[in-house]
């Protein structure tokens, strides 16, 4: 039988400070809601010896958990989506904002001005029950951790009022140019889409996903009759077209929450092998998000097609592609394009009907 009901008072205070600075490192090294809540059922079935934990989070209308993690033994299970809170023991600590221990079971409500969720655990027939100082020590980490959850909720709700005013700003942009100029609706999935293939981690792909959809956002200050020229570009016009990434950086370089993505806006034309726009840079010198950007925009021009270009067959496209890994476009980052090549092909027949 454990022992840890006979813990010494000093004993149990040093174990309680450990705990405490455990959350603390969790809460101020995730950055993502979920990965918090995963990480954290974890610790807290080490710091109470407990054998199982589940997590929720509740929607707004309080009835359905948004996001369950549930971690039993060395298992874990996710459920990432909307479910009705039909769970006895769990509509009462959401309705009565009641704490539950009961022997071996001690479940407590998150709350931060208003409930957010809950937390059970369980401890196996075996071992000691539940006491006051078990319950003292989780509404303890509790009070720390939902600190943590609601700024990553804010910050969440930030990123989706932001996303939305970018998405506005180009839609304007793009009504001064017309369409068959601009950039299909699906080229900003296909950046992220790649992202997400070479396993790049959540706040590089935003920036990414932020570069994507206003990397070309200079070219408002390029004169119309450049951008809706269907001959060829004469070398002073191109000189002119040049400019569009700095003139986008200039624009958009007051915008904070767009400082990680202006490197990439300001290099998504670069090549690998060192002969791109404006900079010149080569190799790892070019931002990855910009590496990336470079395979998409590059893809999209074939494919989706411009006034003064004909479109290319999708299949000859994508070896175009595979032709100028190492040249033109980071290997690496060709290699990811190519996994995800045939759900991208098909996507761009969709488009083209």
């Amino acid at each position: 039988m454990s022992t840890k009901n006979y813990l010494t008072p000093t004993r149990r205070y040093k174990k309680l400070i450990s705990a405490i600075h455990s959350v603390y490192r969790l809460v101020n090294s995730t950055f993502e809601l979920k990965d918090l809540v995963i990480r954290l059922a974890r610790l807290v079935c080490q710091i109470l010896d407990a054998r199982y934990c589940v997590i929720l989070i509740l929607d707004s209308t309080k009835k359905f958990s948004s996001f369950r993690c549930i971690v039993s033994g060395r298992h874990k299970k996710v459920i990432d989506k909307k479910q009705r809170i039909t769970n006895g023991l769990e509509k009462k600590i959401i309705d009565r904002l009641a704490t539950v221990r009961n022997h071996h079971l001690l479940g407590l409500p998150l709350i931060s001005e208003d409930i957010m969720g809950l937390i059970i655990v369980k401890r196996g027939r075996r071992q000691p029950a539940f006491d006051n100082y078990d319950q003292d020590t989780l509404t303890t980490l509790l009070e720390q951790v939902m600190i943590g959850i609601k700024n990553m909720q804010l910050y969440v709700e930030q990123q989706k009022i932001v996303l939305g005013s970018l998405k506005s700003l180009v839609s304007l942009l793009d009504k001064r140019v017309p369409q068959e100029y601009t950039h299909s609706s699906y080229f900003s999935k296909l950046v992220t889409a790649i992202a997400h293939q070479m396993n790049i981690e959540q706040k590089q792909a935003e920036s990414i996903e932020y570069a994507s959809l206003l990397h070309d956002a200079g070219k408002v200050d390029i004169p119309l009759e450049i951008l809706t020229k269907t001959s060829k570009l004469t070398p002073h016009e191109f000189r002119i077209i040049k400019t569009h990434p700095i003139k986008g950086v200039q624009i958009l370089r007051p915008l904070q929450v767009l400082k990680p993505a202006i490197p990439i806006i300001m290099h998504h034309h670069e090549k690998f092998d060192g002969t791109g726009y404006p900079s010149k840079l080569k190799k790892g010198q070019i931002p990855l998000g910009a590496r990336i950007m470079a395979v998409a925009d590059a893809f999209e021009a074939m494919v989706y097609g411009r006034p003064y270009r004909e479109r290319m067959n999708i299949d000859k496209a994508i070896n175009e592609i595979r032709k100028k890994s190492g040249s033109q476009f980071d290997p690496k980052v060709v290699e990811a394009f190519l996994k995800i090549s045939k759900k991208v092909a098909k996507k761009y027949l969709q488009l083209r009907k």
